[in-house]
């Protein structure tokens, strides 16, 4: 059993989307024709869910094999459709479909390679919603591996040349980690 099936498999995970995924998904309704959503490292699926409740057509990415399980009952109990998908990412288990997504979604995972894929899967006018931990010296907040860290100002260097929408590098609560969040629209095809 890896690392993550292991934490997933002890409890209930966090099951409420982020903030900045409600706040994104309110203004990027999907229409008539459902838009497409990636939601990479998706664990137990939070953010799928509540996009494909909205209805996104969503697919979800995860080398956990317990997350991807959890994700499939959930949607299944609210009876929706999501496509969900075993891979692990760092082994190139999955491919980003080039042009293929109104949005990406990458909350709480750091694999820098993966980014000119995200960029390049997102459709011109779509999104690229991030929220990644970052190297951060307060005492109080527990010591990460620096490889899965991001630099002050390194996100958002990653999408120079887009229409950045959301942009902050900050703690969102006293004691943990500071965190960068970006919101970019691809502009340029």
């Amino acid at each position: 059993m890896n690392h993550w099936d292991e934490r997933y498999s002890k409890g209930k995970p966090n099951d409420q989307p982020n903030p900045l995924v409600v706040e994104l998904a309110e203004k990027l309704t999907p229409g008539r024709a459902p838009k497409r959503a990636l939601d990479v490292a998706c664990g137990v699926g939070r953010h799928s869910i509540y996009l494909a409740e909205r209805g996104w057509q969503v697919t979800a990415v995860d080398s956990s094999k317990v997350a991807i399980e959890l994700l499939c009952q959930a949607a299944a109990e609210i009876d929706l459709s999501i496509d969900a998908r075993l891979a692990d990412l760092e082994r190139d288990e999955f491919v980003i479909e080039p042009g293929g997504y109104d949005l990406i979604v990458n909350c709480c995972y750091l694999q820098r390679d993966l980014f000119p894929a995200i960029k390049a899967g997102v459709k011109v006018g779509g999104c690229v919603l991030a929220v990644i931990a970052m190297v951060d010296d307060d005492p109080a907040v527990k010591p990460m591996n620096p490889a899965f860290l991001l630099q002050p100002g390194e996100l958002r260097a990653m999408f120079d040349g887009w229409e950045i929408l959301h942009d902050s590098e900050a703690k969102l609560r006293a004691g943990k980690r500071r965190m960068a969040e970006l919101i970019a629209r691809k502009t340029l095809s």
